[in-house]
Protein backbone atom coordinates (compact mmCIF):
# COMPACT_ATOMS: atom_id res chain seq x y z
CA UNK A 1 0.00 0.00 0.00
CA UNK A 2 1.36 3.62 -1.10
CA UNK A 3 1.92 5.88 1.78
CA UNK A 4 1.73 10.14 1.74
CA UNK A 5 4.92 11.38 2.90
CA UNK A 6 4.95 14.75 4.10
CA UNK A 7 8.08 17.12 2.96
CA UNK A 8 9.67 19.02 5.61
CA UNK A 9 11.78 22.35 4.62
CA UNK A 10 11.10 24.81 7.39
CA UNK A 11 14.66 26.86 8.77
CA UNK A 12 14.43 25.31 12.30
CA UNK A 13 13.16 21.98 13.62
CA UNK A 14 10.90 23.36 15.42
CA UNK A 15 9.07 24.74 12.49
CA UNK A 16 9.29 21.71 10.65
CA UNK A 17 7.34 19.85 13.95
CA UNK A 18 4.32 22.96 13.74
CA UNK A 19 3.71 22.25 9.92
CA UNK A 20 4.22 18.66 10.83
CA UNK A 21 1.23 18.89 13.17
CA UNK A 22 -1.20 20.81 10.90
CA UNK A 23 -0.89 17.54 8.44
CA UNK A 24 -0.20 14.98 10.63
CA UNK A 25 -4.06 13.70 10.46
CA UNK A 26 -2.98 13.06 6.67
CA UNK A 27 0.22 12.02 6.71
CA UNK A 28 2.12 8.53 6.86
CA UNK A 29 5.68 9.33 7.19
CA UNK A 30 7.75 12.98 7.07
CA UNK A 31 11.19 13.15 4.97
CA UNK A 32 13.29 15.97 6.88
CA UNK A 33 14.92 17.77 4.21
CA UNK A 34 18.17 18.91 6.40
CA UNK A 35 18.89 20.47 2.90
CA UNK A 36 16.64 23.76 3.66
CA UNK A 37 17.45 24.11 7.35
CA UNK A 38 19.18 27.09 9.07
CA UNK A 39 22.85 25.64 9.59
CA UNK A 40 22.94 26.18 13.53
CA UNK A 41 19.60 23.57 13.31
CA UNK A 42 21.77 20.77 11.73
CA UNK A 43 23.61 19.83 14.70
CA UNK A 44 20.30 18.34 16.35
CA UNK A 45 18.65 16.44 13.54
CA UNK A 46 19.16 13.46 15.51
CA UNK A 47 16.79 14.91 18.11
CA UNK A 48 14.28 14.56 15.33
CA UNK A 49 12.46 11.09 14.91
CA UNK A 50 11.22 11.08 18.59
CA UNK A 51 10.43 14.39 17.78
CA UNK A 52 8.24 13.94 15.16
CA UNK A 53 6.68 10.91 16.11
CA UNK A 54 6.30 8.80 13.51
CA UNK A 55 8.59 7.43 11.06
CA UNK A 56 11.03 10.12 9.16
CA UNK A 57 13.93 10.26 6.11
CA UNK A 58 16.85 11.70 6.28
CA UNK A 59 17.19 14.00 2.94
CA UNK A 60 20.26 15.81 2.17
CA UNK A 61 19.28 17.10 -1.31
CA UNK A 62 22.00 18.50 -3.18
CA UNK A 63 21.09 21.62 -5.75
CA UNK A 64 22.06 19.07 -8.43
CA UNK A 65 19.63 17.09 -7.73
CA UNK A 66 16.51 19.55 -6.74
CA UNK A 67 17.74 20.67 -3.63
CA UNK A 68 18.92 23.34 -1.71
CA UNK A 69 22.04 21.67 -0.27
CA UNK A 70 25.55 23.84 -1.93
CA UNK A 71 28.57 22.90 0.52
CA UNK A 72 31.15 20.39 -0.08
CA UNK A 73 30.12 16.52 -0.60
CA UNK A 74 32.80 15.93 2.65
CA UNK A 75 30.60 18.26 4.91
CA UNK A 76 27.25 16.79 4.02
CA UNK A 77 28.40 13.33 4.22
CA UNK A 78 29.19 14.13 8.38
CA UNK A 79 25.84 15.43 8.41
CA UNK A 80 24.27 12.32 7.23
CA UNK A 81 26.85 10.44 9.59
CA UNK A 82 25.51 13.21 12.29
CA UNK A 83 21.58 12.34 11.65
CA UNK A 84 22.79 8.06 11.67
CA UNK A 85 25.14 8.66 14.94
CA UNK A 86 23.76 7.21 18.39
CA UNK A 87 21.40 4.84 16.86
CA UNK A 88 19.66 2.96 20.04
CA UNK A 89 17.48 -0.16 19.83
CA UNK A 90 13.90 1.92 20.07
CA UNK A 91 13.56 2.09 15.88
CA UNK A 92 10.98 4.50 16.63
CA UNK A 93 13.89 6.84 17.92
CA UNK A 94 16.26 6.46 15.00
CA UNK A 95 14.90 7.60 11.28
CA UNK A 96 13.39 5.08 9.46
CA UNK A 97 15.22 6.02 6.07
CA UNK A 98 18.34 7.38 4.51
CA UNK A 99 18.14 8.30 1.20
CA UNK A 100 21.35 7.94 -0.83
CA UNK A 101 22.15 9.08 -4.45
CA UNK A 102 23.07 6.51 -6.37
CA UNK A 103 26.56 8.17 -7.28
CA UNK A 104 27.23 8.30 -3.00
CA UNK A 105 29.08 5.34 -1.84
CA UNK A 106 30.57 5.66 1.57
CA UNK A 107 30.16 1.86 2.65
CA UNK A 108 30.63 3.66 6.86
CA UNK A 109 27.16 5.32 6.62
CA UNK A 110 25.26 2.47 4.69
CA UNK A 111 26.41 -0.06 7.58
CA UNK A 112 25.37 2.30 10.38
CA UNK A 113 22.19 2.49 9.15
CA UNK A 114 21.60 -1.09 8.12
CA UNK A 115 22.61 -2.00 11.93
CA UNK A 116 20.21 -0.24 13.53
CA UNK A 117 17.27 -1.10 11.19
CA UNK A 118 17.64 2.71 9.03
CA UNK A 119 16.30 1.38 5.27
CA UNK A 120 18.15 3.12 2.59
CA UNK A 121 16.56 4.69 -0.03
CA UNK A 122 18.95 5.09 -3.17
CA UNK A 123 17.99 7.44 -5.23
CA UNK A 124 18.12 9.10 -8.84
CA UNK A 125 16.33 12.90 -9.62
CA UNK A 126 16.09 13.27 -13.58
CA UNK A 127 15.65 17.33 -13.82
CA UNK A 128 15.66 17.39 -17.50
CA UNK A 129 13.55 14.88 -18.59
CA UNK A 130 12.43 10.78 -18.53
CA UNK A 131 15.44 8.37 -18.78
CA UNK A 132 14.99 6.55 -22.47
CA UNK A 133 15.35 3.10 -20.51
CA UNK A 134 13.99 4.26 -17.21
CA UNK A 135 13.23 0.63 -15.84
CA UNK A 136 16.68 -0.55 -17.07
CA UNK A 137 17.69 2.52 -14.70
CA UNK A 138 15.89 1.50 -11.78
CA UNK A 139 17.09 -2.03 -11.91
CA UNK A 140 20.45 -0.62 -11.97
CA UNK A 141 19.92 1.61 -8.81
CA UNK A 142 19.86 -1.18 -6.23
CA UNK A 143 23.15 -1.98 -5.01
CA UNK A 144 21.66 -4.45 -2.39
CA UNK A 145 18.60 -6.09 -2.06
CA UNK A 146 17.01 -4.40 1.32
CA UNK A 147 17.57 -1.13 -0.40
CA UNK A 148 14.22 0.91 -1.92
CA UNK A 149 15.12 2.65 -4.90
CA UNK A 150 13.80 6.16 -6.04
CA UNK A 151 13.67 7.39 -9.68
CA UNK A 152 12.45 11.20 -9.60
CA UNK A 153 11.80 12.18 -12.98
CA UNK A 154 10.82 15.44 -15.03
CA UNK A 155 7.97 14.50 -17.81
CA UNK A 156 8.12 17.36 -20.48
CA UNK A 157 5.14 15.84 -22.49
CA UNK A 158 2.01 13.22 -21.69
CA UNK A 159 4.42 10.53 -23.63
CA UNK A 160 7.01 10.88 -21.27
CA UNK A 161 4.52 10.05 -18.45
CA UNK A 162 3.01 6.84 -20.49
CA UNK A 163 6.98 5.71 -20.56
CA UNK A 164 6.83 6.17 -16.35
CA UNK A 165 3.37 3.96 -16.52
CA UNK A 166 5.70 1.28 -18.67
CA UNK A 167 8.59 1.32 -16.63
CA UNK A 168 6.76 0.69 -13.08
CA UNK A 169 5.13 -2.41 -14.74
CA UNK A 170 8.38 -3.31 -16.17
CA UNK A 171 9.52 -3.40 -13.07
CA UNK A 172 6.91 -4.55 -10.92
CA UNK A 173 9.30 -6.68 -9.14
CA UNK A 174 11.45 -3.97 -8.27
CA UNK A 175 10.24 -2.18 -4.82
CA UNK A 176 10.86 1.18 -5.42
CA UNK A 177 9.31 4.65 -5.26
CA UNK A 178 8.79 6.35 -8.67
CA UNK A 179 7.32 9.85 -9.45
CA UNK A 180 7.12 12.53 -11.99
CA UNK A 181 7.93 16.01 -11.17
CA UNK A 182 6.54 19.07 -12.60
CA UNK A 183 3.46 19.92 -14.81
CA UNK A 184 2.86 16.57 -15.58
CA UNK A 185 2.79 15.10 -12.69
CA UNK A 186 -0.13 14.78 -10.50
CA UNK A 187 -2.05 11.83 -11.99
CA UNK A 188 1.47 10.36 -10.82
CA UNK A 189 1.42 10.95 -7.57
CA UNK A 190 -2.00 10.21 -7.27
CA UNK A 191 -2.44 7.16 -8.28
CA UNK A 192 1.21 6.07 -6.95
CA UNK A 193 -0.48 2.84 -6.43
CA UNK A 194 -0.41 1.81 -9.92
CA UNK A 195 3.13 2.98 -10.58
CA UNK A 196 3.62 0.26 -7.43
CA UNK A 197 5.07 3.02 -6.05
CA UNK A 198 5.96 2.94 -2.21
CA UNK A 199 5.50 6.37 -0.95
CA UNK A 200 4.19 9.42 -2.49
CA UNK A 201 5.32 13.02 -1.99
CA UNK A 202 3.24 15.80 -0.53
CA UNK A 203 4.44 19.72 0.26
CA UNK A 204 1.98 21.85 3.06
CA UNK A 205 -0.18 24.10 2.02
CA UNK A 206 0.46 27.87 2.27
CA UNK A 207 3.74 28.41 4.28
CA UNK A 208 5.90 30.86 3.29
CA UNK A 209 8.48 29.49 5.02
CA UNK A 210 9.20 26.23 3.85
CA UNK A 211 9.32 25.93 0.05
CA UNK A 212 8.14 23.45 -2.07
CA UNK A 213 10.26 20.60 -2.07
CA UNK A 214 9.94 19.38 -5.79
CA UNK A 215 7.72 20.88 -8.53
CA UNK A 216 4.37 19.23 -9.02
CA UNK A 217 3.95 18.25 -5.22
CA UNK A 218 0.28 18.20 -4.08
CA UNK A 219 -0.64 18.97 -0.29
CA UNK A 220 -1.64 16.24 1.96
CA UNK A 221 -4.99 17.71 2.50
CA UNK A 222 -5.60 17.49 -1.34
CA UNK A 223 -4.32 13.79 -1.94
CA UNK A 224 -6.57 12.50 1.20
CA UNK A 225 -9.72 14.59 1.10
CA UNK A 226 -9.88 15.08 -2.41
CA UNK A 227 -8.62 12.24 -4.29
CA UNK A 228 -9.06 10.21 -1.24
CA UNK A 229 -5.66 8.32 -1.52
CA UNK A 230 -5.75 5.90 0.75
CA UNK A 231 -8.39 4.25 -0.95
CA UNK A 232 -7.17 3.89 -4.05
CA UNK A 233 -5.91 -0.02 -5.10
CA UNK A 234 -5.31 -1.93 -8.40
CA UNK A 235 -9.37 -2.37 -8.18
CA UNK A 236 -10.35 0.87 -8.53
CA UNK A 237 -11.61 2.56 -11.56
CA UNK A 238 -10.09 5.68 -12.79
CA UNK A 239 -11.83 8.67 -14.26
CA UNK A 240 -9.83 11.98 -15.19
CA UNK A 241 -10.70 15.49 -16.56
CA UNK A 242 -8.45 16.35 -19.66
CA UNK A 243 -7.70 19.58 -21.04
CA UNK A 244 -4.60 22.13 -21.98
CA UNK A 245 -3.51 24.02 -19.67
CA UNK A 246 -5.84 22.30 -17.02
CA UNK A 247 -5.28 25.09 -14.06
CA UNK A 248 -8.98 25.62 -13.11
CA UNK A 249 -11.23 22.51 -12.60
CA UNK A 250 -14.12 22.00 -9.89
CA UNK A 251 -14.63 18.54 -11.98
CA UNK A 252 -12.52 16.72 -9.55
CA UNK A 253 -13.83 18.05 -6.14
CA UNK A 254 -17.63 16.71 -7.56
CA UNK A 255 -16.66 13.53 -8.68
CA UNK A 256 -14.81 12.84 -5.96
CA UNK A 257 -16.90 13.89 -3.35
CA UNK A 258 -20.04 11.68 -4.77
CA UNK A 259 -17.96 8.69 -5.56
CA UNK A 260 -17.04 8.81 -1.73
CA UNK A 261 -20.77 9.50 -0.57
CA UNK A 262 -21.92 6.68 -3.08
CA UNK A 263 -19.20 4.38 -1.88
CA UNK A 264 -18.08 3.82 -5.67
CA UNK A 265 -14.50 2.32 -5.74
CA UNK A 266 -13.44 4.92 -8.25
CA UNK A 267 -11.25 7.64 -8.17
CA UNK A 268 -11.02 11.05 -10.33
CA UNK A 269 -7.67 12.95 -11.40
CA UNK A 270 -6.97 15.56 -13.55
CA UNK A 271 -4.35 15.33 -16.49
CA UNK A 272 -3.13 18.36 -18.34
CA UNK A 273 -2.56 17.09 -22.15
CA UNK A 274 -0.33 18.44 -25.05
CA UNK A 275 -2.30 16.45 -27.85
CA UNK A 276 -5.37 13.89 -27.48
CA UNK A 277 -3.32 11.23 -29.79
CA UNK A 278 -1.46 10.94 -26.24
CA UNK A 279 -3.79 11.27 -23.63
CA UNK A 280 -5.82 8.18 -25.95
CA UNK A 281 -2.55 6.03 -25.37
CA UNK A 282 -2.12 6.95 -21.84
CA UNK A 283 -6.01 5.97 -21.07
CA UNK A 284 -5.21 2.20 -22.77
CA UNK A 285 -1.77 2.23 -21.07
CA UNK A 286 -3.49 2.82 -17.69
CA UNK A 287 -7.36 1.27 -18.15
CA UNK A 288 -9.01 4.57 -18.10
CA UNK A 289 -12.77 4.20 -17.73
CA UNK A 290 -14.21 7.40 -18.13
CA UNK A 291 -12.89 11.24 -19.65
CA UNK A 292 -14.25 14.80 -19.00
CA UNK A 293 -12.84 16.88 -22.00
CA UNK A 294 -12.20 20.27 -21.70
CA UNK A 295 -10.64 23.35 -24.01
CA UNK A 296 -9.03 22.54 -26.19
CA UNK A 297 -9.73 18.85 -27.88
CA UNK A 298 -13.86 18.42 -27.36
CA UNK A 299 -13.99 19.12 -31.48
CA UNK A 300 -10.46 17.19 -32.32
CA UNK A 301 -11.69 14.05 -29.70
CA UNK A 302 -14.22 13.29 -32.63
CA UNK A 303 -11.93 11.15 -34.71
CA UNK A 304 -10.97 8.59 -31.92
CA UNK A 305 -15.04 7.77 -31.06
CA UNK A 306 -16.17 4.25 -31.90
CA UNK A 307 -19.83 5.69 -30.90
CA UNK A 308 -20.92 9.42 -31.30
CA UNK A 309 -24.52 10.61 -29.25
CA UNK A 310 -26.95 12.32 -31.06
CA UNK A 311 -25.94 15.56 -29.02
CA UNK A 312 -22.27 15.15 -30.30
CA UNK A 313 -23.51 14.23 -33.90
CA UNK A 314 -25.46 17.64 -33.70
CA UNK A 315 -23.05 19.88 -31.73
CA UNK A 316 -19.65 18.89 -33.51
CA UNK A 317 -17.95 18.29 -30.17
CA UNK A 318 -17.66 15.80 -27.38
CA UNK A 319 -17.09 16.48 -23.55
CA UNK A 320 -17.41 13.30 -22.20
CA UNK A 321 -15.98 9.89 -23.20
CA UNK A 322 -16.76 6.71 -21.65
CA UNK A 323 -15.04 3.35 -22.53
CA UNK A 324 -16.63 0.59 -23.93
CA UNK A 325 -15.94 -3.25 -25.17
CA UNK A 326 -15.54 -2.24 -28.48
CA UNK A 327 -13.99 1.80 -28.62
CA UNK A 328 -14.70 5.16 -26.89
CA UNK A 329 -18.32 5.86 -26.36
CA UNK A 330 -19.06 9.72 -27.09
CA UNK A 331 -21.31 12.37 -25.17
CA UNK A 332 -22.10 15.51 -24.74
CA UNK A 333 -24.16 17.25 -21.57
CA UNK A 334 -22.45 20.33 -22.27
CA UNK A 335 -25.91 21.17 -24.19
CA UNK A 336 -28.35 19.98 -21.91
CA UNK A 337 -26.46 20.92 -19.11
CA UNK A 338 -26.80 24.79 -20.85
CA UNK A 339 -30.57 24.72 -21.54
CA UNK A 340 -31.46 23.06 -18.69
CA UNK A 341 -29.59 25.99 -16.46
CA UNK A 342 -30.44 29.07 -18.52
CA UNK A 343 -34.24 28.46 -19.04
CA UNK A 344 -34.76 28.09 -15.25
CA UNK A 345 -32.60 31.53 -15.03
CA UNK A 346 -35.35 32.99 -17.02
CA UNK A 347 -37.92 31.17 -16.66
CA UNK A 348 -39.27 30.03 -20.08
CA UNK A 349 -39.32 26.82 -21.96
CA UNK A 350 -38.26 27.53 -25.18
CA UNK A 351 -36.11 30.24 -26.83
CA UNK A 352 -38.69 31.71 -29.20
CA UNK A 353 -38.74 35.24 -29.78
CA UNK A 354 -35.41 35.65 -28.62
CA UNK A 355 -32.65 37.24 -30.13
CA UNK A 356 -29.35 36.23 -28.51
CA UNK A 357 -25.61 36.55 -29.46
CA UNK A 358 -23.61 33.35 -28.34
CA UNK A 359 -19.38 35.38 -27.84
CA UNK A 360 -17.21 32.28 -29.20
CA UNK A 361 -17.07 29.44 -31.47
CA UNK A 362 -15.12 26.43 -29.58
CA UNK A 363 -16.91 23.16 -28.31
CA UNK A 364 -19.09 24.60 -25.20
CA UNK A 365 -20.14 27.27 -27.96
CA UNK A 366 -21.40 24.31 -30.41
CA UNK A 367 -23.06 22.74 -27.87
CA UNK A 368 -24.69 26.34 -26.90
CA UNK A 369 -25.22 27.13 -30.82
CA UNK A 370 -27.24 23.73 -31.14
CA UNK A 371 -29.64 24.36 -28.50
CA UNK A 372 -30.65 27.72 -28.73
CA UNK A 373 -31.33 26.26 -32.34
CA UNK A 374 -33.19 23.22 -30.77
CA UNK A 375 -35.11 25.83 -28.39
CA UNK A 376 -36.34 28.10 -31.56
CA UNK A 377 -33.75 31.35 -30.58
CA UNK A 378 -32.30 33.10 -33.50
CA UNK A 379 -28.22 34.34 -32.70
CA UNK A 380 -25.29 36.30 -33.57
CA UNK A 381 -22.59 34.59 -33.56
CA UNK A 382 -19.57 36.90 -32.28
CA UNK A 383 -15.54 35.43 -32.35
CA UNK A 384 -11.87 36.98 -33.10
CA UNK A 385 -11.64 34.57 -35.48
CA UNK A 386 -14.36 35.45 -37.90
CA UNK A 387 -13.98 32.22 -40.06
CA UNK A 388 -14.76 30.34 -37.08
CA UNK A 389 -17.96 32.25 -36.13
CA UNK A 390 -19.49 31.89 -40.04
CA UNK A 391 -18.60 28.01 -39.90
CA UNK A 392 -20.72 27.74 -36.74
CA UNK A 393 -23.43 30.33 -37.56
CA UNK A 394 -24.27 28.90 -41.10
CA UNK A 395 -25.84 25.50 -40.55
CA UNK A 396 -28.30 27.09 -38.10
CA UNK A 397 -28.32 30.13 -40.84
CA UNK A 398 -27.25 32.10 -37.47
CA UNK A 399 -25.58 35.98 -38.07
CA UNK A 400 -22.19 35.95 -37.12
CA UNK A 401 -18.85 38.90 -37.02
CA UNK A 402 -15.93 39.11 -35.45
CA UNK A 403 -15.06 41.36 -32.53
CA UNK A 404 -14.69 45.02 -34.65
CA UNK A 405 -17.34 47.88 -35.19
CA UNK A 406 -19.81 45.50 -37.47
CA UNK A 407 -20.15 43.06 -34.48
CA UNK A 408 -21.15 45.70 -31.84
CA UNK A 409 -23.28 47.53 -34.36
CA UNK A 410 -24.90 43.43 -34.57
CA UNK A 411 -24.89 43.28 -31.10
CA UNK A 412 -27.16 45.72 -30.63
CA UNK A 413 -30.14 43.97 -32.69
CA UNK A 414 -28.99 40.59 -30.57
CA UNK A 415 -28.44 41.87 -26.88
CA UNK A 416 -31.69 40.62 -25.10
CA UNK A 417 -29.49 37.85 -24.01
CA UNK A 418 -25.97 36.93 -23.84
CA UNK A 419 -23.90 34.43 -23.59
CA UNK A 420 -20.10 33.59 -23.06
CA UNK A 421 -18.47 30.57 -23.87
CA UNK A 422 -15.02 31.49 -23.93
CA UNK A 423 -12.69 31.33 -21.46
CA UNK A 424 -11.45 34.73 -21.37
CA UNK A 425 -11.51 35.90 -17.61
CA UNK A 426 -10.92 32.37 -16.17
CA UNK A 427 -8.50 32.70 -13.18
CA UNK A 428 -5.88 33.09 -13.44
CA UNK A 429 -6.62 36.25 -16.55
CA UNK A 430 -9.66 36.96 -13.99
CA UNK A 431 -9.13 40.98 -15.22
CA UNK A 432 -9.82 39.66 -18.95
CA UNK A 433 -13.22 41.19 -20.60
CA UNK A 434 -14.16 39.54 -23.95
CA UNK A 435 -16.82 41.81 -24.06
CA UNK A 436 -15.14 45.14 -23.29
CA UNK A 437 -15.77 46.63 -27.03
CA UNK A 438 -19.74 46.75 -25.52
CA UNK A 439 -21.71 48.78 -23.07
CA UNK A 440 -24.48 47.15 -20.99
CA UNK A 441 -27.83 48.77 -20.74
CA UNK A 442 -28.92 47.06 -17.88
CA UNK A 443 -31.58 45.44 -19.92
CA UNK A 444 -29.32 42.17 -20.78
CA UNK A 445 -29.49 38.71 -19.23
CA UNK A 446 -26.23 38.14 -19.00
CA UNK A 447 -24.52 34.28 -19.11
CA UNK A 448 -20.94 33.24 -18.21
CA UNK A 449 -19.86 29.79 -18.76
CA UNK A 450 -16.64 29.98 -16.75
CA UNK A 451 -17.21 29.00 -12.98
CA UNK A 452 -13.97 30.40 -11.72
CA UNK A 453 -14.00 32.93 -10.49
CA UNK A 454 -17.85 32.60 -9.54
CA UNK A 455 -18.33 35.96 -10.94
CA UNK A 456 -16.03 36.80 -14.18
CA UNK A 457 -15.08 40.76 -14.95
CA UNK A 458 -17.47 41.01 -17.78
CA UNK A 459 -20.39 39.49 -15.13
CA UNK A 460 -19.62 41.90 -12.90
CA UNK A 461 -19.49 44.64 -15.07
CA UNK A 462 -22.79 43.49 -16.39
CA UNK A 463 -24.15 42.95 -13.00
CA UNK A 464 -23.03 47.04 -12.46
CA UNK A 465 -25.12 48.21 -15.39
CA UNK A 466 -28.72 46.27 -13.77
CA UNK A 467 -28.52 43.17 -16.15
CA UNK A 468 -29.65 39.74 -14.63
CA UNK A 469 -26.92 37.64 -14.59
CA UNK A 470 -25.78 33.76 -14.38
CA UNK A 471 -22.62 32.25 -13.44
CA UNK A 472 -21.51 29.08 -14.95
CA UNK A 473 -21.39 27.24 -11.34
CA UNK A 474 -25.39 25.78 -12.15
CA UNK A 475 -24.40 24.05 -15.78
CA UNK A 476 -21.44 23.17 -14.58
CA UNK A 477 -23.34 21.00 -11.70
CA UNK A 478 -25.78 20.17 -14.08
CA UNK A 479 -23.60 18.84 -16.67
CA UNK A 480 -21.86 16.78 -14.25
CA UNK A 481 -23.97 15.26 -12.79
CA UNK A 482 -25.25 13.67 -16.44
CA UNK A 483 -21.93 12.78 -17.22
CA UNK A 484 -21.95 10.75 -13.56
CA UNK A 485 -25.03 8.52 -15.33
CA UNK A 486 -22.99 7.99 -18.43
CA UNK A 487 -19.74 6.64 -15.99
CA UNK A 488 -21.73 4.10 -14.05
CA UNK A 489 -24.98 3.72 -15.62
CA UNK A 490 -26.77 4.88 -13.02
CA UNK A 491 -28.51 7.69 -12.37
CA UNK A 492 -27.43 10.35 -10.06
CA UNK A 493 -28.83 10.15 -6.77
CA UNK A 494 -31.52 12.63 -5.88
CA UNK A 495 -30.79 12.89 -2.83
CA UNK A 496 -27.32 14.87 -3.45
CA UNK A 497 -28.93 17.34 -5.91
CA UNK A 498 -29.45 19.61 -3.13
CA UNK A 499 -25.50 20.01 -2.55
CA UNK A 500 -24.67 22.95 -4.27
CA UNK A 501 -20.97 22.89 -3.07
CA UNK A 502 -18.28 20.07 -3.58
CA UNK A 503 -15.32 21.44 -2.51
Amino acid sequence: MSKICLCLTGKTLTRNIEILEKNRKYVDIAELRVDCLEDDERFFIRRFPEMAGLPVILTIRRNIDGGYYVGGEGSRITLLAKGLANAVADQRRNFAYVDLEEDLEVPSLEEAARAFGTRIIRSWHNMEGVDEDLSGKIRKLRWIGDELVKAAVMPRNLDDVIHVYKAAKETKDIEKILLCMGEYSANTRILAELLDSRISYTSPADEDDAPQAAPGQLTPKEMVELYRFHDITDKTKIFAVVGYPLTITDSPAFFNHVFKMEKINAAYVPIPADSVDSIMRLAEEIGISGMSITIPYKETVLSYLTHQSKEVVSTGACNTLVAGPDGWLGYNTDALGFSDSFLAFIGKKDLRGRKLTIVGAGGAARAVAAEVYRLKGKALILNRTVAKAHALAEPYRFAWAGFDSRGADLMEKYSSIIIQTTPVGMAPNTEADPLEFYNFSGREAVMDLIYKPEKTCCLKRAEKAGCRILTGSDMFYRQARNQYSYYTNREFPPSLISRADYS
